[in-house]
Parts: structure tokens; C-alpha cells; sequence
């Protein structure tokens, strides 16, 4: 069976080194924000090119933070409307609703499945106050038609690059390219932990610096409150993992890059949509979505055949059952995304011969 991901593999080179950095870390004797994290926030803030990184539990703190963060220097708030994707992870809208404030879905590109600039004017009100752009499956959205949208209507701009880590657009990484942008570390992401981790990336000292705050009980000295906030810091050990992954990241980005395009040239079945190709360096193939009119038969012929598969997402956001109150509303974009999406392996341990096996077995389909 060619798993979809096994993350045992995806470690396996990394584990010399993570067993030494272990033994340090014990013989140190610091657990909590301490160098290890100072040191990723300057390396991943460097890497991405910009002023600062404030390390976080994970992706979704990430995002809420931004927002609280902005409630708190009062760019916004509560009740204030974000533009968000109506085609994306949950985690897009959780962010916003902790934050208390208000999503209004938009459709995306279905060539994309991104934000659809042309879709956002339409929904924005007088009570529009940010646009939550989210590089969906390693794929940068169209940040350049957002942004002038965003500086024509005077809103914020962050982005949701949990899965976009080194995705690169004339020389600017994911996470410069907004406001303030939430990553998520989670072990499948493409630079990813070995437990739950986040961070933010910025340019801005007054939003970093209410962030500092608000990640550690909202405080800056020790037992000095100055603000409400919450327990959300980028573990130690985790820095210390992800410390020595960067190094590797826009390497591994590459192999999945080489991947894709082995698959863009060698998937050849009507029967297949494959995800659009404009561009490589804009995308760095978190995963590797095809659609197809019956995902189900498709889905159970890929594992007859010995190919795991997985289907990021099957219950579009507003249609879930938590969201209730969303579920009368029409997105028929998303809806038919949702219907039809399934994401094959793309990952650094895959061999040549399991690549050509998935690219035979879909042509044979």
C-alpha cells in the first residue's frame, strides 16, 4: 500500500539529529520560551522576510491571535465583518467566530480553489474590515488583486498560509504579504512539528508586540498582567524540531514541485480534472488535489490498487453541522469542490516507482 503519508518516514532523516538536539534540550533544563524559540522566530521570520514571528500553540491560536491583537489595538472590532473563503478548512471561520467577529463567505476560483478577487467587492459592507486570504493546498492566492481591493476599502489583510510554508510570488514569501499572516505546524504540513505548533508573521511593532503579550497570559514582565490573553506558546522542544527543518524546507519544496510536475506531464484520463499549473514558484504543493464526477468509485479504485487517498475536504464549511445557521445558504462553487475533490500522495518519501505506479494506475482508471 503507498500511504498517503507516513510521517515515521517523513522524519526518519531528521531523527540523528532530533535525538541530539533532545539530549541538549534535557541538558539545558529550559522548557519554556526559551532559546530554542527565540531562535525559530528569528530564522522563520527571516525566511519569510519579515520584522518579526511570535511562535504559538498552533495554527489556529495563530489566527484568533491576530485578531484579538487588532481588537486590541482597536483596528478592530467585535461584530466587524471579515472576507473570508467560502471554500477552505474550518479552522478559517473558527478564527474568526472566537474572535467575535462576523465571516462572510465568498466563492473561490474553481480552477484554483482559491479566493476569488472578482466575487469579494459584492460583500464587502460599511462594516468590512478585513479580508482573510488563505493559500489553500500550497497555492498562493491572487494577493495582488486582494491587496488592492483590500487599500481601496481601507482593510486589513491576513493571511491563513497554514499550508503555503515557502510558497514564493516575485520574490515574496507566504506570510509577507498582508497585515499579519497565522502558519500552522502540524506534523503532515510541509514544514511541520512532531505535535501541535503555530506562528505569526508580521512587519507591524504594535501588532507584535500585543501579540508577544497576549500568547503568554498577557503579560510581558513575569506575573504582570497588562492585558487579557491566553496560554498559546510555541513549545520549546517543538522550536528545537523545527529549528532544524527549515534548513530543509525550500529543498523538500522542490521534490514535491518535481512530483507535481511529473504528474501534470504524466496524468493523461478524461475522466480527471488535475489542479490548475500557472505557476510553480507560487505553489508548493502541500497537497495535490484532482476532482473527478464520482470521487467515491474513483477513491475505492486508487486502494483496490494499492494507492491510499484522502479528501481535503468533504463537507464544505457552511454545510457542516456546526454552522447550523449556514446551512440554507448556496455556494454552488464550493459545494461542487467539496463533491469532487480527492488528494493523491505528494510527499518527500514517495519512491520513482510508487510515483509511476499512482500516474499508471490513474491513466488505467
Amino acid at each position: 500500500m503507498i500511504h498517503f503519508l507516513n510521517l515515521k518516514k517523513l522524519n526518519h532523516p531528521f531523527e540523528f539529529a532530533f535525538q541530539n538536539k533532545m539530549k541538549q534540550f534535557l541538558d539545558e533544563g529550559w522548557y519554556i520560551l526559551g532559546n530554542e524559540v527565540k531562535q525559530f522566530e528569528s530564522n522563520f521570520a527571516h525566511y519569510c522576510g519579515t520584522k518579526y514571528c511570535i511562535g504559538v500553540g498552533n495554527g489556529l491560536d495563530a489566527l484568533v491571535l491576530i485578531f484579538k491583537a487588532y481588537i486590541q489595538l482597536a483596528k478592530l472590532q467585535k461584530g466587524d465583518e471579515v472576507i473570508v473563503p467560502a471554500n477552505t478548512y474550518i479552522a478559517s471561520m473558527l478564527a474568526i467566530l472566537e474572535a467575535d467577529l462576523i465571516p462572510v463567505l465568498v466563492e473561490p476560483r474553481a480552477e484554483t480553489f482559491n479566493l476569488n478577487p472578482d466575487a469579494i467587492e459584492e460583500k464587502i459592507t460599511t462594516k468590512t474590515k478585513a479580508i482573510l486570504a488563505v493559500h489553500l493546498y500550497g497555492q498562493l492566492a491572487e494577493m495582488e488583486a486582494i491587496n488592492t481591493i483590500a487599500t481601496k476599502h481601507n482593510l486589513l489583510v491576513i493571511e491563513d498560509a497554514a499550508q503555503a510554508h515557502g510558497a514564493e510570488w516575485k520574490g515574496v514569501k507566504a506570510g509577507n504579504f498582508g497585515n499579519a499572516a497565522g502558519f500552522s505546524f502540524y506534523p503532515g504540513k510541509n514544514l511541520g512539528a512532531l505535535g501541535d505548533a503555530g506562528a505569526i508573521t508580521t512587519n507591524e511593532d504594535a501588532l507584535a508586540a500585543v501579540l508577544f503579550q497576549l500568547r503568554n497570559y498577557g503579560s510581558k514582565v513575569k506575573y504582570e498582567n497588562e492585558i487579557i490573553g491566553v496560554n498559546s506558546r510555541l513549545d520549546e522542544l517543538q522550536a528545537a524540531f523545527l529549528n532544524i527543518k527549515l534548513k530543509q524546507l525550500d529543498v523538500q519544496n522542490e521534490i514535491r514541485r518535481s512530483i507535481a510536475k511529473r504528474y501534470f506531464s504524466g496524468i493523461k484520463n478524461d475522466k480527471i480534472v488535475l489542479p490548475t499549473r500557472n505557476l510553480f514558484q507560487n505553489h508548493v504543493f502541500h497537497l495535490f488535489v484532482i476532482r473527478t464526477s464520482n470521487r467515491a468509485k474513483l477513491q475505492n479504485y486508487l486502494y483496490e490498487n494499492g494507492i491510499e487517498t484522502l479528501i481535503h475536504y468533504p463537507i464544505a464549511p457552511h454545510q457542516q453541522k456546526a454552522f447550523a445557521n449556514w446551512n440554507d445558504l448556496s455556494f454552488p462553487i464550493t459545494e461542487k469542490i467539496h463533491e469532487e475533490v480527492l488528494s493523491i500522495p505528494l510527499n518527500t518519501t514517495l519512491t520513482d516507482g510508487e510515483i509511476e505506479h499512482i500516474i499508471l494506475t490513474l491513466n488505467q482508471y
